[in-house]
């Protein structure tokens, strides 16, 4: 199943190419704001299946006639694993990751907006990301995909060059694009190999699969519940293949396209109009202009 938030925040399940008012169907489902309706439903998705099956039979309209909003508007948790892919490396650095600001999601169609910030580049990383079903702390990885509800397209947003202050490069407003809906895991018939592409003003920059991860899926979550405890409706990130990250520019469209996840476009803005040499990760690691070392040995760090 495909469900998502749309117009005024109206629950759809997609039919095809089209979009399924099921709103009606959660109304009893308590809530403040949307993302109490997703966390819900996610909580007691059992419930409510057979019901947004039937409901979900409709004609419903055009996804392309209605206003995308994030699936996901306001996650407790936010998690992204830190160069997590192997990338031609014989082996993986250590396990680490990070916490992106929830108020950094936008949608499908919503636009990135890059900071007045002293950044040397902005980018966005394609990921596949976890949504998680339910309470899970100190999860052993041979239970953890058990926790998984579904997957979500993920942009990473960066301000590259602010380190130390890590939380300046990542947690940006806007800085984490998600949609456009959640596929559920039943859908899914192995995550861990997706491709995922994504492409700027229809050049492709990223192309790779989710099969190169270097800590898999269970690990990740493992991982990350040993730390603190991820709620239903929170996201899990898994990280990207730095090779094909490439600065954004004011006026890009973006889009990104993990395989069965549908496409999810956004548009970038720079009222600064700044602009850097349109050229990739690897293409910068190759010139020698980046702080990669001995990547031949593995041994090198990319930034997250």
């Amino acid at each position: 199943m495909r469900l998502l938030f749309f117009d005024d925040f109206k629950l759809g399940v997609m039919n095809g190419d089209n979009v399924v008012d099921v709103s009606a169907v959660v109304a009893d489902i308590p809530h403040l704001e949307p993302h109490d309706i997703m966390k819900g439903l996610i909580q007691r998705f059992d419930e409510y299946r057979s019901k947004l099956e039937e409901a979900a039979k409709a004609v419903g309209v055009p996804l392309s006639s209605v206003r995308v909003r994030p699936p996901l508007p306001r996650p407790a948790n936010i998690a992204c694993m830190a160069v997590n892919y192997l990338e031609g490396r014989p082996e993986m650095n250590p396990i680490n990751a990070f916490n992106k600001s929830p108020g950094a999601i936008i949608g499908d169609g919503d636009t990135m907006v890059l900071p007045d910030a002293p950044a040397q580049i902005f980018e966005g990383e394609a990921e596949m990301a976890m949504v998680i079903g339910k309470r899970a702390r100190n999860v052993p990885a041979a239970e953890a995909m058990s926790y998984v509800f579904g997957y979500i397209n993920f942009i990473d947003g960066s301000a590259r060059g602010l380190a130390p202050q890590f939380y300046q490069v990542k947690s940006r407003e806007t800085f984490a694009p998600i949609g456009p809906f959640i596929v559920t895991a039943d859908e899914v018939a192995d995550p861990q190999n997706l491709q995922i592409k994504l492409t700027v003003n229809g050049q492709l920059m990223q192309d790779f699969n989710t099969n190169d991860m270097g800590y898999k899926l269970p690990r990740c979550i493992e991982f990350i519940t040993a730390m603190h405890t991820l709620e239903p409706g929170d996201i899990l990130a898994t990280g990207t293949n730095h090779s094909g990250l490439n600065p954004f520019h004011d006026g890009d469209v973006v889009t990104l396209e993990v395989e069965g996840l549908g496409k999810l476009t956004v548009n970038i803005k720079d009222d600064l109009k700044r602009t850097w040499k349109r050229e990739t990760r690897g293409e910068r690691v190759k010139a020698g202009l980046e702080g990669f070392t001995k990547q031949l040995t593995g041994k090198y760090a990319p930034e997250a």
